[in-house]
């Protein structure tokens, strides 16, 4: 296969797989997607939808949030991990939010990303989910399996960004993110991976990642 029939076999079979898209972070609205994009770093999905809502429930918007000290914003997050940090995100950044953008979640990467615990991959995904603009945001399973797939060198996750924006097409940006997400959580994980049930490496997966894998399988039996 050419390395164009491997995306477009990639694209084909992650539409059919995921027609429909979950979100996997809970928000109603892109202030509760930014800060619960936030909680997220190095910590889970699952995780964070459980403390979202205990969050929410006190302050779901910037006015409210201020009105909560970083302590008790602290203690509610403390679960997700990195709290003082976050906890000092989410006050600040809310602040600025009342002040320089009247209380809603501004529409540019380069204002996202100049908020406070706000990075490239954060702003993406808001960008992305919140305002439907064409991103690319590289967690820990899309720079997997574009290493797997052999359709970037896993140097680093701005190298992943770039070589999946240059392979993919733009209007499928927003959703292909998606689709490679829940297809590494739920057919090509990190740990406990079983190559016949992930078809999509498994048909054009890095020869070298196949190597390996077969011959860990071969060492277990």
């Amino acid at each position: 296969m050419t390395k164009a029939e491997k995306v477009e076999f990639t694209i084909n079979t992650l539409e059919k797989i995921y027609p429909k898209i979950p979100i996997p972070l809970d928000h109603k609205d892109p202030y509760t997607l930014l800060i619960a994009v936030l909680l997220s770093a190095q910590s889970t999905d699952v995780r964070v939808n459980q403390i979202t809502p205990l969050l929410f429930e006190k302050a779901d918007n910037p006015y409210r949030m201020i009105k909560l000290s970083q302590e008790e914003i602290r203690e509610i997050i403390k679960p997700v991990g990195l709290s003082p940090m976050k906890s000092k995100g989410i006050y600040e950044l809310s602040h600025i939010l009342i002040d320089k953008y009247n209380g809603e979640v501004p529409q540019s990467f380069e204002a996202l990303e100049s908020l406070p615990a706000v990075g490239h991959k954060t702003a993406s995904v808001v960008m992305s989910q919140a305002f439907g603009v064409p991103a690319f945001p590289v967690d820990t399973h899309i720079h997997r399996l574009m290493y797997r797939w052999g359709f970037s060198n896993g140097k680093n996750v701005v190298q992943t960004e770039k070589d999946a924006k240059r392979l993919f097409p733009e209007e499928k940006w927003n959703n292909l993110h998606l689709q490679i997400i829940w297809y590494g959580r739920e057919y090509s994980p990190a740990r406990g991976w079983d190559l016949e049930k992930d078809i999509i490496t498994k048909t054009i997966g890095r020869k070298s990642v196949l190597d390996e894998y077969r011959a860990k399988t071969k060492k277990a039996r």
